[in-house]
């Protein structure tokens, strides 16, 4: 099922691998789409070899998407060298995920997709946001939303789905910073999503420990007995459904992930290693619990191959589907 409108997707680093990345998967999705608008510059898109036309709003991405690239052209200021970023461009880049982000809380775009970007031309240029994720939340703050807000950061890769309690944190601090509150929170808007952009009914989470063996009744850790188990008891008043804390080593093979819908996990490599091990080329970066879809290829901006025609495209390719797929299910609903 495709998603009612089409994506926006913004062009990200222009210096990194998203042009030519965003070109091919045109190539690969221009068939039987999903259909996306890419906010950037079109010149630079151009450059990668496919026909590209400007169009003056995202409504005619549909029409044009089998037959070239759309692009709401929005040029920048200066000159674009592959693998070295230009301060003078963040503020566009910055901008073009602004706008996508309009798109979509416009209902004119069914979903947002964005290209990777440089964090530190952005700091320069006065960004005061750690990432995507934290802007993205910022811009859509004042939207009405009906479900339990995030952002919850999952990744996902073939049949896996793996949502973090937290994310770039020192390991030292992550015992402090898992907290009762925190994994009931992230449970649910894991839950609603699961319902609302996935459709499914009933959704069956399951939960990391923290400690080696689930900390073994507390003689590896006192985790799980008194912060885990309480929050798991108030997710299960509330009527979901969520394991005990499971030993994360035996939580991620093929029958063990044929007995859930997502997983809640902890800490960064918790989630990431299992996911790269997966499907290291075409895992995706979805953010749940915002009133408009988000997703994202899981890898950075490649300097070190920028136009060198080394880029992989099947990280992009995978986040555009799941955005349609999330976007036609919560059409659906």
């Amino acid at each position: 099922m495709l998603p009612p409108a089409p994506l926006a997707l913004s062009m990200g680093e222009p210096a990194g691998v998203g042009p030519e990345i965003i070109a091919a998967a045109w190539s690969a999705l221009k068939a039987d789409g999903p259909a996306f608008a890419v906010v950037g510059d079109a010149a630079l898109l151009r450059r990668q070899g496919r026909p590209v036309q400007a169009i003056p709003s995202i409504d005619m991405a549909a029409g044009v998407f089998a037959r070239a690239i759309p692009v709401l052209d929005h040029p920048l200021p200066d000159i674009v060298t592959a693998g070295t970023p230009s301060p003078r461009n963040a503020g566009v880049v910055a901008d073009w995920i602004e706008q996508v982000v309009s798109l979509a809380v416009a209902g004119e775009a069914s979903g947002v997709v964005t290209a990777p970007i440089a964090k530190a031309p952005l700091y320069a240029a006065g960004f005061r946001f750690p990432g995507h994720t934290e802007f993205i939340a910022e811009l859509t703050a004042d939207v009405p939303f009906s479900g339990t807000r995030g952002p919850v950061m999952m990744l996902t890769a073939k049949d896996l789905r793996a949502c973090l309690v937290t994310i770039h944190a020192p390991l030292a601090e992550v015992p402090q910073l898992v907290t009762e509150e925190r994994i009931t929170r992230t449970a649910r808007v894991v839950h609603e999503a699961m319902r609302r952009d996935f459709g499914i009914a009933e959704p069956r989470l399951a939960l990391a420990g923290l400690n080696p063996h689930a900390g073994e009744s507390g003689s590896i850790g006192l985790e799980e007995i008194e912060v885990l188990a309480p929050a798991v008891a108030r997710l299960r008043g509330e009527g979901i459904r969520i394991t005990d804390p499971l030993p994360a080593d035996t939580l991620f093979h093929d029958e063990a992930r044929a007995a859930y819908d997502a997983a809640i996990c902890l800490y960064h490599d918790q989630a990431l290693i299992p996911v790269k091990t997966l499907d290291f080329w075409g895992g995706v970066n979805a953010t749940l619990g915002l009133p408009v879809i988000r997703t994202s290829p899981d890898h950075g901006t490649g300097f070190d191959i920028a136009g060198k025609g080394l880029a992989r495209p099947d990280s992009l390719i995978a986040a555009i589907r799941l955005a349609g797929q999330m976007a036609a299910a919560r059409a659906a609903r």
